[in-house]
This record gives C-alpha cells, sequence and structure tokens, in this order.
C-alpha cells in the first residue's frame, strides 16, 4: 500500500493547486469598492438634490423680497400699471436673502420682474475620495409685485 501525503504551509507556491485560490479575496474587493461608490451616489447625491431644493427656495424669497422694493411714488398711483420697482433696492433686497440663505447668485430687473438666480454649494463626503469635493445645485425665480388682493377663483 502506498500512501503519499502532502503537507501545505502557507505561504509556499503550490504549482499543481487550485487555480480558484484566492478569487473569493478579489470579488470581496471589486464588491465593496461597488457598495463604496453606490454609498457615494446616495449620500452625495442626495446632497445634491438637497443643494438644488434649497438654491430654488432662496431664489424666490429673495425674487420676492426684491419684487417688493417698490419706488414709494408708485404706490400711489390707482392702477397696477403704476407700479414701478426701485431697482437698487430690488438688488439689494434681493441680495441680503441670497446671503442669508448662503447662496451666491444674480438679480437681474426688467421692468416691474425681479429674476433672480441662486447656486448653492456643498461639500461631499464619499465622491470627495475620487476628486469630487462640491456638488451644488441652480434655482431661477421671477416675481413680480401684485396690485391689491388677488385671490384664486374656484
Amino acid at each position: 500500500m502506498n500512501a503519499r501525503h502532502t503537507s501545505r504551509r502557507h505561504g509556499t507556491s503550490d504549482p499543481g493547486g487550485c487555480p480558484d485560490r484566492g478569487s473569493v479575496s478579489l470579488y470581496v474587493v471589486v464588491v465593496a469598492l461597488g457598495l463604496l461608490a453606490a454609498a457615494g451616489l446616495v449620500l452625495d447625491g442626495g446632497a445634491a438634490f438637497a443643494a438644488r431644493g434649497a438654491a430654488a427656495t432662496a431664489a424666490q424669497q429673495a425674487a420676492r423680497a426684491g419684487a417688493d422694493a417698490l419706488d414709494p411714488v408708485s404706490l400711489r398711483a390707482g392702477t397696477p400699471a403704476g407700479l414701478t420697482v426701485n431697482v437698487a433696492a430690488a438688488r439689494a433686497a434681493a441680495n441680503r436673502v441670497l446671503a442669508a440663505a448662503g447662496a451666491t447668485g444674480t438679480v437681474t430687473v426688467n421692468g416691474t420682474a425681479v429674476t433672480v438666480t441662486a447656486r448653492v454649494t456643498g461639500r461631499t463626503h464619499v465622491l470627495s475620495a475620487v476628486g469630487v469635493d462640491e456638488l451644488g445645485g441652480t434655482g431661477t425665480f421671477t416675481a413680480v409685485p401684485l396690485h391689491g388682493t388677488t385671490t384664486g377663483s374656484g
């Protein structure tokens, strides 16, 4: 009876051994990287959506504040066509709202319409590991002053 016993020591090569040796480790590394990328998209993508919403809100509030900056003389006009926006006051009011919201942006006054484009940025948490350091969102809103009281029809 010929009995053959082989012993394997860790760290030695086994030329006749299993070709799949170590493949589970490679699989775990690939899956872990995929999960990390998915976590980055979920966390930082959610932050980008939140920044977009914050920018839209800031633009709305700033445009409304700008549209409220009416020329005092025009308030005494009896018709809505007589309302005029004080351009300097409208820009100042809108920029104050943008600054309070932590946003940057532009304010444009065209007649009685005040248009604000706001941008909100935030730092990334996971994607900064691959060089994406910040994500942001932009929102634009136009407001016009209303004369008198308006109600919905219904």
